[in-house]
């Protein structure tokens, strides 16, 4: 039987001979084999299949399928694998837009014929023996399939991403058969598959042959429900078995808990295909994130005779989650999500994922505080869900569905007749089917809380008609849907409102006028290079609003491919890299985990806001908040350490510091008295961390923190147990004062001003610091300028901010100096008259000097700004930059002092928050350090003393290296029409450096050698001022306000490191940002 092509461009023709959706358990032949994880009944198809590529279905090798058609000497590819990643045509990444946009003009329905690859499988193989029936299952095809079996038509499935199974049994022969597969990459059902990630083709997840016993559970439904009525301490367990035939057959049921206790169990003998059991109600554990507990249901089937067939286990955990009361709850709590949206992607295989790195992800997202994971935007692998049952996440299974380049064009709201699937009748079926596919094979999971029925694919009636299915299907789980925030006609197609990227105070907004249903935030915190810095507005509402139950950050990791670049190095691929058109380009890299896996610095915000526990240390004590739904503080240790001035000098540890869900309570430390060491700055932190073991993080692992600079009582003394517990400190000696005044030199031309071992030379000509020398090194490789403008970011470009703000640009390049003014020891500024010799030249003595440029910026209206340098008979130099608002400017992308050091300065120590994202995270690493820690939201006060830096910028890391010079700037960073804050952070161009820091003192080594040091600036609303410091070679800016943040510019390269690319890429956010020209 020859295949009719015709057939695909056809929506209501979806699948052929497939058999039935089922549960997703396993069987065994007893349980020796249940117990090593290894089935008899089954047999991998995995590994090396012939192949054959062609370009469209033109070009399919003729009669390939026939039995006596030998492909034994054709290529072979990977099973599982994508076709594009095995080296077949190339992977192609479009968000919204359809593939072949712009290739072929066709019509939802209809498949583009001139390029539509096709890969032509065939894997020989033979029955195992003793194997009366075989069939086979496709784990994950993409995008259509055509089976044969020995020339013989098997089937027909579309739906990329759930279970196909067929029955080879009427077409085997004896000996070697051969199985042939067309796997096409557009079918119609591709307009239903357009979702935002590379788009691929091929046999993608496992191929499994199997055969079944004579008595055998073709499907298992499970339901296991605590009881409200006896407040959750009872259970009801029902379940649901189907089997392939109706003879007598013996069945045993065995519940048991996690130590292989039996407690509770069921046997019958039966002569019907299906066979329910409900037992009595029974004291149980639940099942929530906080606490995963789980029990093994035992089925044991025999025959007649007692010959036992098979044995399946499924995990079965005991939960409710409901609306009540208006709100979502699970086990009778209102349930706030704290989730992340993921794809199945890893950057060497694609979709083909490695399944040990679902393990890994769980547990990075575990210990982030992630408690929710959205399979966004299809079914992910059985063995993911395996996995959330056991380390514990609420799941939205999302439907295999997502047209929105159907309706959406460039951003804008477009249905129209040809929107997918819309009210269409040709397309139910198919959407029914694929949510059916969905929820029969994952039905049993405890941790799927939502079923979804796609993502951003218009309203109508056939999303209604889905989210109807599933509620009549599964009375215990709610239906989610994005898409009626666009086309509100079927309201009741989901349960709760979902919607993307609204603001925070919008949704507050929204929810005081409908309240009719619980609010989340399917997707938010678009975490594309610099982001998350407003986290924390979302997990306030979440506590003061009880209607918003929380989000689902977009999204896990950055969807890069890693390739060898031209010289050998591995280089990160992203949209367009492999020439495909149309392409959203770096769209693909949105992780709060670079693409390899390693965190990113905004996993430390998430981390922060998403902690069930607030800590707000104080002297001798910790306030506690318990958020979480179920757990104890006392379940974890409390550790507190103090740090007096950088330095630790106390620390302890304590259990019995119970604060029950939902409480508040302070914990006193009147144990064990906090020391007091004379003035200074005391900082404590205050953590809660694993007391035991976990599958996810070992004993001692930090769960939450807080930490403040706290004030001693009035009246605190030095106790002599104080004086001798902290003896053990490393001697320190405070730096010798500076004595003497400065010599004023006044030239006709310069200024120079002279110290004990450095002097400074300001210039009428240049209007401009023109040198700084410090043990007779100049340090001043070029004039200090001001900066306005930064690398614009991917999120800047998305609003178009650098068109908008582009005359900082010209501002920042090109100004004019109009006025000098100066003074000594603090009297009146003098305006000079043209130059500084013009009233008079001479010597002086002084104990401070003041110089102050006035510059008018290339800017439209006119704008100018003022540079103040102060300089004291210590070296320390005082450097303030002011900038008046003007009206008609735009909003200020940046604002910094820039100075360029020499390219020797390779070490570097700073004094700030950190150690990573802090509204721009540190990306400093260094091998030694000490730290010093303070709260300010997720980050904390570090200090680092360094031997070397090694930058990360965007999943870059290298160190510096000689000939590169360093500069040092401090930036304001705005989006709004109001200024913001004064950020910095650390370039690195041809030649030189460039370090950005917020709130940081950062100090520049040679040769082991202080040589500069700066902290950073703060933002003023009304002007702006950023102070630099500089010492006897040590450099500190610091600015006259107190709040500070961060951010890092945008990273440029070409191929010239393991994680560069080879086109524009945003980087993350840092306090130090490396970026190469």
């Amino acid at each position: 039987m020859s295949f009719d092509f015709s057939k695909l461009s056809d929506p209501r023709y979806f699948a052929e001979n497939r058999l039935p959706a089922h549960s997703d358990h396993r069987f065994y032949r007893d349980e020796t084999e249940l117990a090593r994880g290894i089935s008899s009944f089954e047999r991998t198809l995995g590994g090396v299949w012939q192949f054959a590529y062609a370009r469209n279905i033109d070009a399919i090798p003729q009669d390939f399928t026939a039995a006596d058609h030998d492909c034994h000497d054709w290529e072979t590819i990977h099973v599982p694998a994508h076709i594009q990643m095995e080296g077949h045509g190339v992977p192609h990444y479009t968000n919204t837009t359809y593939p072949w946009d712009g290739h072929e003009s066709i019509v939802p329905g209809e498949i583009p014929t001139r390029e539509n690859p096709v890969g032509c499988y065939v894997k020989y193989f033979a029955v195992p023996e003793g194997w009366e029936n075989v069939f086979i299952s496709f784990a994950g095809v993409d995008a259509a399939l055509a089976l044969y079996l020995n020339g013989h038509f098997v089937g027909y499935s579309e739906d990329s991403c759930t279970l196909s199974d067929f029955d080879l049994t009427p077409y085997l022969v004896s000996g070697e058969n051969k199985l042939a597969a067309m796997v096409f990459r557009y079918a119609s059902a591709s307009w239903l598959e357009d979702q935002d990630f590379w788009r691929f083709s091929g046999i993608y997840r496992d191929v499994t042959l199997y055969t079944k016993p004579q008595h055998h559970i073709e499907d298992v439904a499970v339901r296991a429900v605590p009881m409200e009525r006896d407040g959750y301490t009872d259970g009801q367990l029902d379940v649901h078995l189907t089997f392939g035939d109706a003879a007598e057959k013996k069945i045993k049921i065995l519940l048991c808990d996690e130590d292989g206790d039996c407690i509770w169990e069921d046997e019958a003998s039966i002569s019907a295909k299906t066979h329910t059991i409900s037992g009595e109600p029974f004291c149980v554990h639940l099942w929530s994130a906080e606490y995963p507990f789980l029990y093994h249901l035992l089925i044991r089937v025999r025959d007649a005779a007692g010959t036992l067939q098979e044995v399946v286990r499924i995990r079965v955990g005991f939960r409710e989650f409901c609306l009540r009361d208006g709100l979502m709850q699970i086990n009778g709590k209102r349930i706030v999500f704290k989730g992340v949206n993921r794809h199945e992607f890893d950057c060497d295989h694609g979709r083909a994922m490695d399944p040990a790195l679902f393990e890994q992800d769980l547990i990075a997202l575990k210990r982030a505080n992630v408690n929710a994971i959205r399979t966004s935007y299809y079914p992910n692998s059985s063995r993911f869900y395996e996995l959330c049952d056991i380390y514990g996440f609420y799941v939205i299974d999302e439907t295999n569905l997502k047209t929105h380049g159907s309706w959406m064009k460039n951003g804008t709201y477009a249905k129209d007749a040809h929107t997918v699937p819309g009210d269409q009748e040709a397309w139910l079926p198919a959407v029914l089917d694929r949510a059916q596919s969905m929820y029969e094979r994952d039905k049993n999971h405890p941790c799927i809380l939502i079923w979804s029925c796609g993502n951003e694919s218009c309203g109508g009636r056939n999303i209604y008609e889905m989210s109807a299915y599933f509620r009549r299907a599964d009375p215990t789980r709610l239906v989610h849907y994005e898409g009626i925030f666009w086309d509100r006609s079927y309201p009741m197609s989901s349960d709760m409102e979902s919607q993307m990227y609204t603001k925070a105070a919008d949704i507050e907004a929204f929810l005081k006028e409908h309240r009719d249903k619980p609010f989340i935030a399917c997707e938010y915190m678009h975490a594309m290079g610099n982001s998350c810095g407003g986290m924390h507005k979302y997990t306030e509402l979440a506590e003061r609003e009880p209607l918003y139950q929380g989000g689902f950050i977009w999204d896990f990791g950055d969807q890069a491919i890693r390739r060898r670049g031209r010289d050998g190095e591995e280089v990160f691929l992203y949209g367009g890299d492999f020439g495909d058109r149309p392409s959203d380009y770096n769209f693909s890299g949105n992780g709060i985990f670079f693409a390899d896996r390693r965190a990113t610095a905004k996993l430390q915000e998430v981390k922060y806001n998403y902690q069930d526990f607030t800590l707000r240390p104080a002297w001798n004590g910790v306030e506690i908040e318990n958020k979480s739904l179920f757990s104890d503080a006392d379940d974890y240790e409390l550790r507190m350490t103090l740090l007096l001035d950088g330095r630790k000098i106390w620390e302890t540890r304590q259990w019995g510091h119970s604060v029950a869900p939902g409480e508040t309570k302070f914990i006193d430390t009147a144990f064990s008295k906090m020391p007091y060491l004379g003035t200074g700055e005391y900082v404590l932190t205050a953590s809660l961390c694993l007391k035991y073991e976990e599958l996810w993080a070992p004993v001692g692992y930090e769960i939450a923190f807080g930490q403040a600079v706290v004030v001693p009582p009035e009246g605190a003394a030095t106790r002599l147990l104080d004086v001798l517990e902290s003896c053990d400190a490393a001697p320190y000696c405070v730096p010798l004062g500076a004595c003497g005044n400065l010599r004023i030199v006044v030239s006709d031309i310069n200024l120079g001003v002279q110290g004990t071992g450095f002097s400074l030379m300001f210039s009428s000509a240049q209007g401009n610091l023109v040198s700084y020398r410090y043990g007779g090194r100049e340090l001043i490789e070029e004039l200090p300028q001001p900066s306005f403008w930064r690398a614009p970011t991917d999120n800047d470009y998305g609003c178009h901010a650098p068109a908008d703000t582009a005359q900082w640009k010209l501002a920042s390049l090109y100004r004019r100096c109009t006025q000098i003014a100066w003074s000594t020891d603090d009297a009146p500024l003098t305006v000079i008259d043209g130059y500084f010799g013009k009233a008079g030249t001479g010597e002086r003595r002084a104990a401070r000097v003041t110089v102050r440029f006035t510059y008018a910026l290339a800017a439209q209206p006119a704008a100018q700004c003022t540079v103040t340098y102060t300089v004291d008979a210590a070296g320390a130099v005082d450097v303030a930059l002011d900038y008046e608002p003007t009206d008609g400017m735009p909003v200020l992308p940046d604002f910094a002092m820039l100075f360029t050091l020499a390219a020797g300065y390779d070490r570097i120590r700073y004094y700030g928050y950190g150690p990573k994202e802090n509204y721009a995270a540190i990306a400093v690493r260094v091998s030694a350090s000490t730290r010093v820690r303070r709260q300010r939201r997720s980050s904390r006060i570090c200090a680092h003393r360094k031997r070397a830096i090694t930058v990360v910028c965007a999943g870059s890391r290298s160190r510096t290296a000689a000939g590169t010079a360093f500069a040092l700037r401090a930036m304001c960073r705005s989006r709004r029409r109001h200024f913001r804050t004064a950020r910095m952070s650390l370039r690195m161009r041809a030649m030189h450096t460039i370090c950005r820091a917020r709130s940081t003192r950062i100090c520049v080594h040679r040769q082991g050698c202080a040589a500069w040091a700066a902290t950073t600036a703060g933002a003023l609303l009304s002007s702006r001022s950023i102070h630099v410091r500089m010492q006897r070679g040590i450099c500190a800016l610091r600015c006259r306000e107190s709040e500070w943040t961060l951010l890092a510019g945008r990273y440029w390269t070409k191929c010239r490191g393991p994680f560069m690319r080879n086109s524009v890429q945003s980087c993350i956010v840092f306090p130090c940002v490396m970026t190469t020209r």
